[in-house]
């Protein structure tokens, strides 16, 4: 694909790299959601369970990692960060409304009353959003030291990734510019 300008293409082709950044992250966040409803989540919360919810994060780090080097070096970084976005947020969500079903159904009382996949989906929107409506409370202290991790998670995700991700797009668009020898003199 030329380096050329987003607003220099066809119309057509316009269409198309729009449409192509919409529907991968659109069909990504499809299958996360109905891989959260479908699979089975009848273990016990042991170790194991906190394991796996440190390794989600983990992996939600590295694919921004990987995101914000795919985003300095794409043709169209702007689009390229829309889609960045696009998976890495739901996957948060994911993990984290995993994490808080799978609690709710193995700690008696952790929470003010029993989740259900999508209790802990609502649940895990209602604090990332910051709305916090209160008919759902972590209640033991292992519970909000939890909600407190997605807390900080929030702050880091909408502030420094937010930050990163637009300085990822500014040095993309730079470098483009620099290739075309369209940069400032």
């Amino acid at each position: 694909m030329s380096q050329r300008e987003y607003a220099d293409l066809p119309a057509r082709q316009r269409r198309r790299l729009l449409l192509r950044a919409f529907v991968r992250p659109t069909l990504s966040a499809v299958a996360l959601f109905l891989l959260y409803y479908l699979l089975p989540f009848d273990g016990r919360l042991s170790g194991r369970v906190v394991l796996s919810l440190a390794g989600g994060l983990v992996v939600v780090a590295g694919l921004l990692v990987w995101q914000v080097q795919k985003i300095r070096t794409a043709s169209y970084p702007l689009l390229r960060a829309i889609e960045a976005l696009a998976v890495t947020l739901p996957l948060f969500i994911i993990i984290f409304a995993t994490s808080y079903f799978v609690t709710s159904a193995n700690v008696p009382g952790a929470f003010s009353e029993d989740l259900t996949r999508t209790d802990s989906l609502y649940f895990t929107v209602t604090v990332l959003s910051t709305v916090g409506f209160g008919d759902i409370t972590p209640v033991l202290q292992g519970t909000r030291a939890l909600v407190m991790v997605q807390m900080i998670g929030d702050l880091f995700l909408v502030g420094i990734v937010a930050k990163v991700i637009v300085g990822a797009v500014q040095t993309g668009l730079q470098s483009r510019d620099d290739q075309q020898g369209t940069g400032p003199d």
